[in-house]
């Protein structure tokens, strides 16, 4: 895959995604979410966080995915990756299959594309001041848009921690986990993400559409 850094462009052979589930920083709020999904029939993780291996040709960067049915939704997530002997802060989706997710977490996971920003920059720059960086979602509800999802990276565990119990290898990607939706977790035909760095004063966007396709029995 290829980026825009600070420093000019990169490419990246990727062969490794990982989606970081459950990784809330506040303990007790991921036990009530965790408690409030049990109460509709999804499986609690066997552990906190849980990391799911996905198919790492889930990643993409254009502006459409398509999904099967509906009850899809997006998450803004930290996308981290491991390449080139260093490690990047990039802006994803974690884009989601909810009612397939009642069944199985680990194959809602694997439903659907995960779209990723074009730009990325080196985590070392932005280490000092990390849980300062913040995450932003909009959706698009009848012709307007809404804020979905806000906060800082100071409500997701820290990105090191994370790294560290995905033991994330050289040409590996993995989202981080995301904010709670503001009004609940529901589909959207469009989405558009931000990551601001407010000490760097610089900014990572992504924007995509959905096209929800038939089911065909």
């Amino acid at each position: 895959m290829k980026f825009e850094t600070p420093n000019g462009p990169v490419s990246f052979d990727l062969d490794h995604l990982v989606v970081a589930g459950w990784t809330g920083r506040d303990l007790d709020k991921v036990q009530h979410h965790i408690d409030e999904l049990a109460a509709i029939g999804v499986a609690p993780p066997s552990q906190v966080p849980l990391f799911y291996r996905t198919s790492v040709n889930l990643l993409g960067q254009g502006k459409q995915i398509e999904v099967l049915g509906q009850g899809t939704s997006g998450e803004v997530e930290p996308l981290i990756i491991h390449a080139n002997g260093a490690l990047w802060l990039g802006l994803g989706s974690d884009h989601t299959d909810r009612l397939l997710e009642a069944h199985s977490v680990a194959a809602s996971k694997q439903a659907c594309a995960k779209p990723v920003a074009k730009a990325i920059w080196p985590l070392a720059e932005v280490n000092p001041h990390l849980d300062e960086v913040e995450l932003h979602c909009e959706i698009n509800e009848e012709g307007k848009w809404v804020t979905y999802q806000t906060g800082t990276l100071s409500s997701i565990s820290p990105l090191a921690e994370l790294i560290a119990a995905s033991s994330l290898p050289e040409g590996g990607a993995m989202l981080c986990g995301t904010l709670g939706a503001i009004g609940g977790v529901r589909e959207s035909s469009a989405y558009r993400l931000r990551m601001t760095d407010p000490v760097l004063e610089r900014e990572i966007s992504l924007e995509y559409n959905v096209t929800t396709l038939p089911v065909i029995a």
